[in-house]
């Protein structure tokens, strides 16, 4: 979306509109994009390429005051759910990865020491259970975690 992000219209359409019910129709398939619009108060989520019987489906379910998320996206939600939360900083961290900064290039951006940076580097290695940086990366964009530019 060309001005806001769907999320941020979601929760916008929900302050003013409570009552409305949602649903997304996306390209992203990652567990944290498919989290954050669920929170933010889609009552659906679909992939653009659904087929048009999983399309009209959702529309009456949700029209009729339930909820509709494919199989697909539920088992991706629910290993978002099993895996630990990322904090602010991991996140900040996270994203200065995936960009290719290194831990000194990090630390200065976030003006912390480069041991503060490879500890939050670790926290976040660990809860997303990859090895190494590239890993990390890689799983970030492909969970929705980050997008590029």
């Amino acid at each position: 979306m060309p001005v806001v992000g769907g999320v941020e219209a979601i929760s916008a359409i929900r302050v003013e509109f409570p009552e409305a019910r949602l649903i997304v129709l996306t390209t992203y398939d990652g567990d944290e994009d498919i989290y954050r619009s669920l929170q933010a108060g889609a009552k659906g989520y679909l992939l653009k390429d659904v087929f048009f019987e999983e399309l009209e489906t959702t529309i009456r379910t949700v029209y009729g005051g339930g909820r509709r998320i494919p199989a697909a996206i539920a088992e991706r939600l629910a290993e978002r759910m099993a895996s630990s939360e990322l904090t602010a900083r991991e996140m900040e961290v996270l994203e200065l990865i995936v960009r290719g900064n290194s831990n000194r290039e990090i630390a200065s951006a976030l003006n912390i020491s480069e041991a503060t940076v490879k500890s939050h580097i670790n926290n976040l290695l660990s809860k997303l259970g990859v090895t190494d940086r590239t890993q990390a990366a890689t799983t970030a964009l492909q969970r929705g975690l980050v997008h590029l530019p």
